[in-house]
């Protein structure tokens, strides 16, 4: 089976010319085992996959360092064909915190550095790990004094690009303004049903790459799937003999946006890839842009912060 070449996109604002393909493998913490994990990674890079998307969060680093490792040592990739991807937790999202949180993501991943990382949640919090998160534990974020730790992390050759994740057009605006050195993406719920186009806009203006998570609409069970179960979406996906997660992937990828979806099934895995070879109708986009928007994923916190993401639509 020949491996699917995925496109990449050149991040901007990083160290050398840094290339992430547009579609990547998520490993959100849902997953059932570590070597589940490890099998479905390995199975990934022979698939074709190089971009892997963890978080210190996820508890899924060293499931997927261990799968990387076995790939190298098999031969199927080099460390320089791979684009991994970690996330700051709100434990350590505070300036001192920064750099000892990347050197111990890297240790449990077996790495020397890493292709992007980025803040989780524009959120600090006391130094104990719990999900949700209670708001009495919050702490002020220093957006300023934490974006100069990534600076300061990327200077090192520690991470090649940094970024953000979950951060409105309102907070992109606020860290614009407290450096000259812009992150390079801004990972996001984006979804056929959660479509951002202010922030889409935002970014693009601003030469920032926009990932989407829970691209398929999954990652938290709320009534019936407004994506993979939309008449609306079926019927364009049977137009072009494809599924609906093909069609949602490929809607990102004609916008110009990044996605991580995350399966460890060997056929929705393959056919999460195979999203270059047909291409949407005008008409298509016209019924995708009537789907009703509302959010899936409203934030860490116990309860829900009201100005987390400032009203984005």
């Amino acid at each position: 089976m020949a491996a699917v070449k995925v496109p990449t996109v050149v991040l901007p604002n990083a160290s050398g010319e840094v290339s992430m393909p547009v579609i990547g493998m998520g490993s959100a913490p849902d997953f059932t085992c570590k070597k589940d994990t490890k099998e479905a990674i390995v199975e990934a890079v022979r698939q074709g996959y190089r971009h892997f998307d963890t978080a210190t969060a996820y508890g899924s680093e060293q499931a997927l360092g261990e799968a990387l490792k076995e790939a190298i040592q098999l031969g199927l990739v080099t460390r320089q064909d791979l684009f991994v991807t970690s996330k700051l937790w709100v434990t350590h999202n505070l300036p001192h915190l920064v750099l000892p949180a990347l050197r111990k993501s890297l240790q449990t991943l077996q790495l020397d550095y890493l292709d992007l990382y980025l803040i989780h949640w524009p959120l600090s919090s006391q130094p104990k790990f719990q999900f949700p998160i209670d708001v009495q534990d919050l702490l002020p974020f220093d957006a300023k004094g934490v974006w100069e730790s990534m600076v300061e992390c990327q200077k090192l050759g520690l991470t090649r690009a940094i970024g953000v994740s979950n951060f409105s057009v309102k907070k992109l605006q606020n860290l614009l303004s407290l450096t000259t050195i812009p992150p390079a993406v801004n990972q996001v719920e984006m979804n056929l049903a959660w479509q951002q186009k202010n922030l889409r806009d935002f970014c693009k203006k601003h030469g920032i790459v926009v990932t989407a998570y829970s691209p398929l609409r999954k990652g938290a069970s709320r009534g019936p799937n407004q994506v993979m179960e939309n008449d609306a979406l079926k019927g364009i996906a049977d137009s072009h003999c494809k599924s609906i997660a093909q069609v949602s992937l490929r809607w990102l990828y004609e916008n110009g946006v990044t996605a991580v979806p995350k399966s460890y099934d060997k056929d929705r895995m393959k056919q999460n890839l195979n999203i270059f070879d047909f291409s949407l109708t005008e008409d298509d986009h016209f019924k995708i842009s009537q789907i009703t928007q509302n959010r899936l994923i409203s934030g860490p916190t116990k309860p829900q912060l009201p100005d987390l993401f400032d009203d984005d639509i």
